[in-house]
């Protein structure tokens, strides 16, 4: 009896966490078959086509394009050798920290009509409206640009981790029978580096289906924006026809994330080789070698350099001048849901990973993987799933109270912070778990043993022997949900409590009424921010290359 009962709790606290996290999902799926009074019917007639249209152009375009540029990166820094890649590496992780709505917003205020390239262009050239063509940014492929250099580090993260994972014989091989560099990449490296490309692939997707803010303001109707919409019309069904859109949107969300699994799988399944030394490299001279370095340099600087140097030359000549007085009020808000989110998450993040190395069973394992899928839903579709229980829960709520007071509760728990702090939990649970659950996978489980041995509790063994091993990584989880939590948009849009603004709400507003420049400050603070997970994603994976940092003896997982 005493034996059974740790797996019992640990089965507890899984369900329990896996309840939390699946419970939107679940309420999103309820309102497929509930009557909308005709408002489904309306969209699926209307505009339901162009949302399908736009998104699957949208996902298209994207893939392809942070496919060419993640990957021709990723084999550049890692296996060549030119001017300035130790730099590169870490510096092609800098569009990360720049969201892609703030880029739409920083590139439709440079290249819009009345901007400087295009005032410009007509100075110099004495052309008039109407007379010249001149690329829109407020389109679909316009949209597909700006994601796919803001998008394109997943890519380029997969590739490189799976190049540096690569069997230094194989590559010894290619290099032997006379391959370059071009032929070591078609014919070796990138068959290898399949799986891990394919699973960035699908990440990318995962990211553009979510995205909201960007393709909002260059005007293109996808799934995200549309279910945006549809929430906010005057109709007491908007919210069953939201859902509604929403389950559609999880179809192809799910069949992403098995994909991303099975390639996952696919990738662990095939090593090349046990051995693992300091990997061959060509070094590259001449026009081979600027090539290279244009190849790094382009994607940096459209997807990181250009839109935040918009913002620093919109805050230099004015900006916001409420800015100050404003960050005061608008600086608590955001931290106080960054860092509420972040301890949540880490908290939530130990009970999943303590529970799942109790009992290393195949259902436990699954069900802590389930825990995560919520990084891969929108955070629109968050939005509704978390409203529709929560609105139900204040109904109830508010009923007892004034059965058993006589004073009503009110929006107790959908009109305050608790709903955003719950959708953020959803959202970006997995992005805690991840590192903790790997930090955990460092510690051998011999460790366990003698704590046990010693007449410590499990609690105790967490205090005082996990957490001092593995602070670290648990420090970096927070510091990855507080960055996301900081910059996520239409979640917190839709979430929010009355007057309870963001930074992220603040700038959204500010540029969508074309107010860029009083949106200038506060962009530079969400990018400041960003910054944050750039600099922890370049630390993990220069560390990725097996056998330099691990001890062979323990376990990698």
């Amino acid at each position: 009896m005493t034996a059974r009962r740790p797996v019992r709790w640990d089965t507890l606290r899984l369900a329990a966490v896996f309840a939390l996290v699946g419970l939107p999902l679940a309420a999103v799926l309820s309102h497929t078959g509930r009557d909308s009074d005709g408002l489904w019917s309306h969209l699926a007639a209307t505009v339901l086509p162009g949302y399908v249209y736009n998104t699957i152009g949208l996902a298209l375009g994207v893939a392809v394009l942070t496919l060419l540029f993640g990957v021709g990166t990723a084999w550049a820094v890692t296996l060549c050798r030119f001017p300035g890649d130790r730099l590169l590496r870490w510096a092609l992780l800098l569009p990360l920290a720049v969201p892609p709505y703030l880029s739409a917003y920083a590139y439709t205020d440079l290249l819009q009509f009345s901007g400087p390239v295009q005032s410009t262009l007509r100075e110099l050239t004495g052309w008039q409206r109407g007379g010249y063509w001149f690329p829109d940014v407020r389109t679909l492929a316009g949209a597909i640009v700006i994601l796919a250099f803001a998008l394109f580090p997943y890519v380029y993260l997969a590739a490189r981790a799976a190049f540096l994972e690569q069997s230094v014989c194989v590559l010894e091989v290619a290099r032997t029978l006379g391959h370059d560099p071009w032929s070591s990449f078609f014919r070796v490296a990138l068959p290898l580096a399949r799986p891990a490309i394919f699973a960035g692939l699908a990440l990318v997707s995962m990211e553009t289906l979510a995205e909201f803010g960007a393709v909002e303001y260059c005007a293109v109707d996808t799934f995200a924006t549309g279910i945006y919409r549809t929430f906010n019309l005057p109709d007491p069904h908007a919210l069953t026809a939201a859902a509604q859109l929403s389950a559609l949107l999880l179809l192809p969300i799910a069949l992403l994330i098995g994909c991303e699994r099975l390639a996952q799988r696919s990738a662990r399944s095939h090593p090349t080789s046990v051995r693992h030394r300091e990997l061959p490299s060509w070094r590259l001279h001449g026009v081979k070698a600027a090539l290279a370095t244009l190849l790094c340099l382009v994607p940096i600087a459209l997807g990181f350099a250009v839109p935040t140097m918009v913002f620093l030359i919109e805050t230099w000549r004015g900006g916001d001048r409420r800015a100050a007085e404003l960050f005061l009020t608008l600086g608590r808000n955001s931290l106080l849901l960054g860092s509420l989110a972040a301890g949540l998450a880490v908290a939530l993040a130990l009970l999943v990973a303590v529970s799942r190395r109790n009992s290393p069973t195949r259902f436990h394992r699954v069900l802590s993987r389930l825990v995560g899928v919520g990084y891969a839903v929108p955070g629109v579709v968050i939005a509704i799933g978390v409203l529709a229980p929560l609105i139900w829960l204040d109904s109830q709520l508010d009923h007892w109270s004034q059965v058993l007071t006589g004073v009503g509760t009110g929006l107790f728990l959908s009109g305050s912070i608790v709903a955003v702090l719950y959708a953020y939990q959803v959202r970006f649970l997995s992005l805690a778990l991840n590192l903790v659950r790997a930090a955990f996978g460092r510690v051998h489980t011999r460790v366990d043993d003698a704590a046990r041995t010693l007449g410590a509790t499990a609690s105790r063994t967490l205090r005082e022997v996990h957490l001092p091993m593995i602070r670290g990584s648990v420090a970096a989880g927070a510091a990855l949900v507080f960055a996301e939590t900081i910059k996520e948009l239409p979640a917190t849009l839709m979430l929010r409590p009355f007057d309870f603004d963001t930074l992220a709400v603040r700038v959204y507003h500010l540029a969508s009424d074309e107010r860029l420049s009083e949106a200038s400050a506060g962009a530079l603070a969400l990018i400041v921010v960003g910054i944050i997970p750039v600099v922890l994603l370049a630390k993990i994976i220069d560390r990725s290359r097996p056998g330099q940092h691990a001890d062979p003896r323990e376990p990698t997982s």
